[in-house]
């Protein structure tokens, strides 16, 4: 089984979480729930999490997949260089984040969902890991030369080459010779 990458399945988490908070939020908010500044908070709060989560970062295998624009953003968490690119200090700072929106019910599951992402990036830091930014490649990846240049004829399963019929153009004039010996019995 492979190392797992903690880093990833906290900011899937992280994300879902400012999402909720901020959802949980607007509710309390539109609501005018009491102590409602609680919910104003989760949703300045979730905003500020969803920004700083929607960037993935790069994995350690190299098969990282990017968010549809995620772009601007990481340009924009890369700046912030340690602060937003140790996962000890984004532990502490979803931690923290997470406090205030346990006050009102509305962002209360918000909160929970952040404090567990919180858990995750804590233990994604004691096993090393670290953000790293998906940036686009300077060059194109290189094409190999012993590509396939024409797509398979046949469906999947295809047999191995040395069973299959030749076609007829493949042959290049040569007689066409019957691999399956047919008798008068059968015709």
């Amino acid at each position: 089984m492979g190392k797992i990458e903690w880093a990833m399945w906290a900011n899937e988490q992280a994300l879902a979480a400012g999402l909720i908070l901020l959802t949980g939020g607007i509710v309390g908010v539109a609501g005018q729930f009491r102590d409602w500044e609680f919910a104003a908070y989760g949703i300045a709060a979730g905003v500020f999490v969803c920004l700083l989560e929607y960037p993935r970062g790069k994995r350690n295998k190299g098969t990282s997949v990017e968010r549809t624009g995620q772009y601007c953003l990481t340009v924009c968490v890369k700046v912030f260089g340690p602060v937003t690119s140790n996962y000890f200090v984004r532990a502490g700072m979803h931690a923290a984040i997470c406090i205030p929106a346990a006050f009102i019910l509305s962002t209360v599951l918000g909160c929970v969902c952040l404090a567990i992402a919180s858990i995750i990036y804590l233990t994604a830091a004691i096993h090393g890991e670290h953000w790293m930014p998906i940036l686009p490649r300077k060059e194109p990846p290189k094409q190999s030369a012993g590509g396939i240049e024409e797509p398979p004829q046949n469906p999947p399963p295809r047999p191995p080459a040395e069973v299959r019929r030749k076609r007829l153009e493949d042959l290049e004039g040569a007689a066409y010779v019957n691999p399956i010996p047919v008798t008068a019995n059968e015709v």
